[in-house]
């Protein structure tokens, strides 16, 4: 395994788009006025619309009120972090040109260019593709799904490592949940000077944490089934001397 694998039964680009925007608490816009940093600030329509609340004194606020078109371009950039403390944390970047209006005391951007930049690389999203998905079903619950199981079930991260070509796991020193989606688990390897990762493919998608609960269990039961990677390097070790 290198310092990157590509994903196995992951969303596509623009439900991960979705996703990215529904968890994101915090985005950047860069404007005629500036840049600008809101937190909790943002929704999303239904349509694809990102909605905007702004304060009063907002360069923003002002570009978009007072701009000779009606509708100052921007761009808004948001960044998906893992909840679990692990190395290069930003899982993906978002960003999204378009225009504002003002809508009440709010912002509507419509974006006329999408792009998601993850660690296989940049992609251009198509806009009516954007506008039909929906963001993965346990995006919201994530954060917490992977900071409880790195917390609480150390010993449930380190028998899912079974599941693991034991080739990549040489050198490792420590393994993360890095993210999960109703696709899959992926896995960070940390190695000391290199990382990597590794997507564990659920039997078939989650629609809801209950669901995710049975696919874990499924991914167990395998793990358990399977030989210990490391048990077996021990054993090659001992029968070499």
């Amino acid at each position: 395994m290198g310092d990157s694998q590509s994903w196995t039964a992951a969303p596509a680009a623009a439900e991960r788009v979705r996703s990215v925007l529904a968890a994101a608490w915090s985005c950047a816009i860069t404007a005629e006025g500036g840049r600008e940093e809101f937190v909790g600030a943002h929704t999303v329509a239904e349509d694809g619309q990102v909605l905007v609340s702004v304060p009063e004194d907002s360069a923003l606020l002002a570009s978009a009120i007072f701009a000779p078109r009606g509708q100052p371009s921007a761009v808004l950039e948001f960044a998906d972090v893992a909840p679990v403390p692990v190395r290069d944390r930003i899982r993906a970047r978002l960003w999204m040109a378009g225009s504002f209006t003002p809508e009440g005391d709010r912002l509507a951007f419509r974006p006329t260019r999408i792009v998601l930049r993850q660690s296989s690389g940049a992609v251009v999203v198509g806009l009516d593709e954007f506008a039909v998905a929906a963001p993965d079903p346990l995006a919201l619950a994530e954060a917490h799904l992977l900071t409880h199981l790195a917390d609480c079930h150390p010993d449930a991260v380190e028998r899912l490592t079974r599941l693991v070509d034991p080739g990549s796991l040489h050198g490792t020193v420590r393994v993360q949940p890095l993210a999960v989606d109703r696709h899959g688990l992926t896995l960070r390897i940390e190695r000391p000077r290199a990382h990597g990762d590794v997507r564990l493919p659920f039997h078939t998608p989650a629609d809801d944490v209950a669901q995710l609960t049975e696919r874990m269990h499924v991914l167990l039961g395998q793990a358990s089934a399977a030989a210990c990677p490391r048990a077996l390097q021990r054993q090659r070790t001992d029968r070499d001397r």
